[in-house]
């Protein structure tokens, strides 16, 4: 018989909230936390975690880590993955890798701590969130950056941040931003996503086509431009519609 305490037996887990955020769908999430510092979210916590007692004097700390689990991705898992950062062919062992394909599913994320609402149950204000609405995370725990910033930590195939493309708006997607009362973060928000090029691996060098990336209320449909001369293609944003 196994013993509650043996491997084998399994941790059951639950939720201690749910995130509410700026990402409809997993397409146009950043690939890291941080890299869209416009990406705002909220982290509701769920009875009997939402007691105010439960974050007294995290307000004390300015960034968190957040587990979480992958609830999009499917519960199957391969021993390879193929990292965008390898241009999605090359493959690597999956321990090696962020893939979303885990055998458990979890996902660990650095967010910024903006506000705490206690009025009503617990509610976090988030900032630089990567992480799609109902998203179920496991646990909370404050940043050290003492401990836990290594600035000469080797970083394997992805030893920077990714570079940025240029977006730039029709005059159509300006005037929709413009009739908004959020215009300013929407179009920060939009500007950030699409300049780490959401598009799916494979599927980067085919220009032309028209895209769509859900973001808050509204649906962004963009292009891929050539550029002129050897370089880096750039963003357009033809229409942004609202869903309501």
């Amino acid at each position: 018989m196994t013993s509650p305490s043996s491997p084998a037996a399994g941790y059951p887990m639950q939720p201690v909230g749910r995130i509410e955020s700026d990402f409809p769908d997993k397409f146009g999430v950043p690939r890291q936390p941080g890299l869209a510092s416009a990406a705002h979210a909220e982290l509701m916590l769920l009875p009997p975690y939402d007691d105010p007692l439960t974050v007294r004097g995290l307000d004390a700390f300015s960034h968190l880590w957040l587990t979480f689990v992958f609830h999009h991705s499917p519960e199957r898992w391969t021993p390879l993955v193929r990292p965008p950062r390898l241009g999605g062919n090359a493959r690597v062992g999956v321990f090696a890798s962020r893939s979303t394909h885990r055998p458990n599913r979890l996902g660990l994320s650095l967010v910024e701590l903006l506000e705490i609402d206690t009025r009503r149950g617990v509610r976090l204000v988030l900032g630089g969130c990567d992480l799609v609405s109902g998203t179920p995370v496991l646990d909370i725990k404050p940043y050290l950056p003492w401990v836990e910033a290594r600035p000469e930590a080797r970083a394997g195939y992805a030893p920077e941040a990714p570079p940025q493309l240029e977006v730039r708006f029709s005059a159509e997607a300006e005037a929709a931003l413009a009739a908004r009362d959020d215009a300013a973060s929407l179009r920060e928000l939009i500007r950030q996503v699409l300049a780490q090029d959401p598009r799916p691996a494979y599927r980067q060098g085919a220009e032309e086509r028209l895209y769509g990336v859900r973001l808050r209320d509204v649906d962004v449909r963009f292009q891929v431009e050539s550029p002129a001369l050897a370089g880096r293609p750039r963003m357009h944003v033809i229409q942004i519609v609202s869903e309501n």
